[in-house]
C-alpha cells in the first residue's frame, strides 16, 4: 500500500529528467490533471493482497468538537486496531472553508498512508489532497464529499437521493401536505447538505406538494448556538411556519432545544438527521415525532476498512471493484469511486431506545 519516500537523489533525477521537458516547478494545472488521469488507469487492483500491517490513517472531521463525527471517528479508529493500524483524529475547532487545508499538509509531512476527510468545502481541500494522492498517500473522503477528482473513495452514509427526497416526503405527512416549511442547514458550502437540499428542492416539485412551499434556507454553520438563534429567527420572520427539516445533527439538536422551550412546541413540526442520544430527550416530551440518521459508528468503521483496502492496493477506486470491511461484509465501489454504507434508520417513540449512539 504505501511507497517509501523519495529519497533527495530520486527527487534530484525525477527534476532532472523533467527539466528537459517543460522544468521541474513549471508543471501546469491540466499537466497535472492529465498525470493523475494516467496514473489511476495503470493503476491496478490485487483482491487477495493482505491488508498490510502497520498502515497510519488520519481522520479529519469538518471541525473537531462536532458530536456526531466524534462518533464516526471513533468507530474508525476502534476498527483499525482489528487490521494492527494506527489511526487518530485531527481537525479544525470551526467549520470554515479553508480550516481543513493546514491540517492535511501536515498529514502530508507526516506521511500518512491514508486521509480521511469530510469536506467543509468540495474544492478548498483540492489543492493539498492532490499533493498528498501523488505522495502516494490514499484519500478518503466520508460523509462530505470533495470534488470527484480530489479522492480515491467516497463514503456516503446512503444514497444522497434517498436522503434529500425522504426528508421532504416524510415531513409532508407529518404536517398533511399543506404549509411553509424551511431547512436549517450546515454551511453554506458543505458538499453533502448543498447535494440533499437539491433533492429535497426537486422533490418539492411533484404535484402533491402543490400546497407546501419553501420560505427558506437558513445556515447554522454546523454551530450549536447560531443554530439556535437561525431557528428562532425562522419562527419570528414566518409566523405560519409549519415545518422545520434540519438535515445535520449540530442543526437539529439546536432547533429542538429552542421549539421545546418555546411557544412552539407542538405547533411546528420539526425533522431531519440526528442522532438517537441527542434527540432522545427531545422525542420523549413530544418536541419531535421523529427523524432519521444512519448508524455513524457504522461509517467510521467502514471507512477505515475502504482507507486500508486502497492503501494495500486491493482497490484503486474504480467502479465494480469489490473489498471486506470486517464484520459488515462485502461492499461493491460505485460510480465515482462512491461506497454507499446503506438506508437510513427512522427513529421514534417505539425504537429510540434500542441505541445508544
Amino acid at each position: 500500500m504505501y511507497s517509501k519516500s523519495r529519497t533527495l537523489a530520486a527527487t534530484a533525477a525525477v527534476c532532472a529528467l523533467a527539466l528537459a521537458g517543460a522544468g521541474c516547478s513549471g508543471t501546469t494545472k491540466d499537466d497535472a490533471k492529465d498525470d493523475a488521469k494516467k496514473e489511476a488507469a495503470g493503476a491496478k487492483a490485487n483482491p487477495d493482497a493482505p491488508l498490510k500491517k502497520g498502515l497510519k490513517l488520519a481522520f479529519l472531521p469538518k471541525q473537531i468538537n462536532n458530536p456526531y463525527e466524534q462518533i464516526v471517528d471513533k468507530a474508525g479508529i476502534a476498527a483499525s486496531k482489528e487490521f494492527d493500524a494506527t489511526a487518530k483524529e485531527v481537525g479544525p475547532s470551526d467549520a470554515k472553508a479553508s480550516s481543513q487545508v493546514s491540517y492535511i499538509n501536515t498529514l502530508i509531512q507526516q506521511k500518512q498512508n491514508a486521509i480521511l476527510i469530510a469536506a467543509n468545502d468540495p474544492n478548498a481541500v483540492c489543492g493539498p489532497l492532490k499533493t498528498a494522492m501523488k505522495q502516494d498517500i490514499k484519500v478518503v473522503a466520508y460523509d462530505s464529499d470533495t470534488a470527484k477528482d480530489c479522492r480515491q473513495l467516497f463514503i456516503n452514509q446512503a444514497s444522497s437521493e434517498e436522503i434529500g427526497r425522504s426528508q421532504v416526503q416524510r415531513i409532508a405527512k407529518q404536517v398533511d401536505y399543506k404549509g411553509q416549511i424551511a431547512i436549517l442547514s450546515a454551511t453554506q458550502n458543505a458538499t453533502n447538505q448543498n447535494t440533499w437540499i437539491k433533492y429535497m428542492k426537486d422533490e418539492l416539485k411533484d404535484p402533491k406538494y402543490k400546497d407546501m412551499k419553501l420560505v427558506k434556507v437558513a445556515y447554522g454553520d454546523d454551530d450549536d448556538q447560531k443554530s439556535f438563534q437561525e431557528t428562532q429567527g425562522l419562527l419570528k420572520a414566518y409566523p405560519k411556519l409549519k415545518g422545520i427539516i434540519s438535515p445535520t445533527t449540530v442543526g437539529v439538536a439546536a432547533a429542538a432545544r429552542y421549539i421545546s422551550s418555546s411557544s412552539y412546541q407542538g405547533k411546528v413540526v420539526l425533522n431531519g438527521l440526528g442522532t438517537p442520544n441527542q434527540m432522545r430527550k427531545f422525542i420523549k416530551d413530544g418536541t419531535v415525532e421523529e427523524f432519521s440518521l444512519w448508524d455513524p459508528k457504522k461509517l467510521g468503521y467502514l471507512g477505515a476498512y475502504a482507507a486500508a483496502a486502497l492503501a494495500s492496493g486491493q482497490i484503486t477506486g474504480a467502479q465494480g471493484e469489490k473489498f471486506k470491511a470486517g464484520e459488515l461484509g462485502e461492499y461493491t465501489v460505485g460510480k465515482d469511486g462512491e461506497v454507499i454504507l446503506g438506508p437510513p434508520t427512522v427513529f421514534n417513540k417505539k425504537n429510540i431506545d434500542d441505541f445508544d449512539f
